[in-house]
């Protein structure tokens, strides 16, 4: 019995951070671009590599917590394909769904970083996504994979739809999002936690509307609890009763990917914890600070003990009704 399946890509993430203070590059804050010289030589400060993608930032998230996971995942039998094996083999994660394709690449990114923002270059390896027999589970949590992930949506479906008991946590990925409602609409009524963030969750919806609006109308579309998170400017919970909104944790970013995986990971702990949704804001908060502290979204995921702490430090941000 797991605590927590994760299903979608793994990537090999190769980090390339940008000077700060580097003259051939800019940023236009309004028009949300990132601006280069063009044949230009840009100043790097340094490259790093780590392992990423929703579900096994997830997974490690969890693990880190304190969770039995699983990652069900298909990788290349490439390099790339062979460090996430041993990385996430190294992190406790269960890799007894992962299927291994011959003669494959393996899903991978290019991440700049600029500034502590970054800017993610994704390439998605061409897949026919199948579903294994799954292992009971108390949630799986369904989140990015490539074009052809229909198929696979379907039998997810049907599978809840066979195990009642089973909860679902949905992040959905660039390409589910591109399909928006109509390749969804199925499943929002199956999802008992919904994360997105601000503009995924106005392109759900339809409308640009305030949070407060986009909460209540993710909700009334059959999810159960709905998370939308909004960069600097904090969280937004609701359960169906009452709204909360949390600012976050007042940390100097070095770098910000894997935040909002680190934010999911650490809300699911606190609910299979037994922890109310209040409660859960807090933890997954501390583990987003945590993380935008290292490069790559593994190695700034905070053990149960250290999430605690950090709450502790900062007893003055908490959760606020809106």
């Amino acid at each position: 019995m797991f605590d927590i399946i994760t299903l979608g890509d793994a990537t090999f993430d190769t980090f390339i951070v940008i000077d700060d203070d580097c003259g051939q590059c800019r940023v236009n804050v309004k028009t949300r671009q990132l601006c280069l010289n063009y044949a230009d030589k840009v100043c790097i400060d340094h490259i790093d590599q780590s392992v990423g993608g929703n579900a096994s930032n997830v997974a490690v998230g969890g693990k880190k917590l304190g969770l039995k996971t699983s990652l069900v995942t298909e990788l290349g039998d490439d390099i790339n394909g062979l460090a996430i094996q041993h990385e996430l083999h190294k992190a406790g994660i269960d890799l007894t769904h992962t299927k291994i394709l011959k003669n494959k690449q393996t899903r991978f990114s290019v991440v700049l970083n600029y500034k502590s923002e970054r800017t993610i270059l994704s390439y998605h390896a061409p897949r026919k996504y199948t579903l294994p027999k799954l292992p009971s589970t108390q949630w799986i949590y369904y989140t990015s994979l490539g074009k052809s992930f229909e198929s696979v949506q379907k039998k997810l479906v049907a599978h809840l739809k066979k195990n009642p008991s089973t909860k679902l946590a949905l992040n959905p990925g660039s390409y589910q999002m591109k399909k928006g409602l109509s390749a969804m609409r199925g499943l929002l009524s199956q999802t008992d936690l919904l994360f997105v963030n601000k503009e995924e969750a106005q392109q759900l919806v339809g409308k640009k509307e305030r949070i407060s609006r986009l909460l209540v109308s993710l909700h009334a579309k059959g999810v159960g609890v709905v998370v939308i998170t909004d960069g600097t400017n904090g969280s937004y919970m609701y359960e169906g009763e009452h709204a909360y909104m949390m600012k976050p944790y007042e940390i100097t970013a070095k770098a910000k990917t894997g935040a909002g995986d680190a934010y999911a990971s650490g809300f699911l702990a606190a609910l299979i914890n037994k922890k109310t949704p209040h409660v859960a804001m807090q933890w997954g908060s501390a583990n987003a600070a945590g993380v935008i502290q290292k490069i790559g979204a593994h190695r700034g995921l905070l053990s149960r003990a250290a999430v605690y702490n950090m709450i502790k430090k900062y007893p003055e941000i908490s959760p606020k009704k809106i």
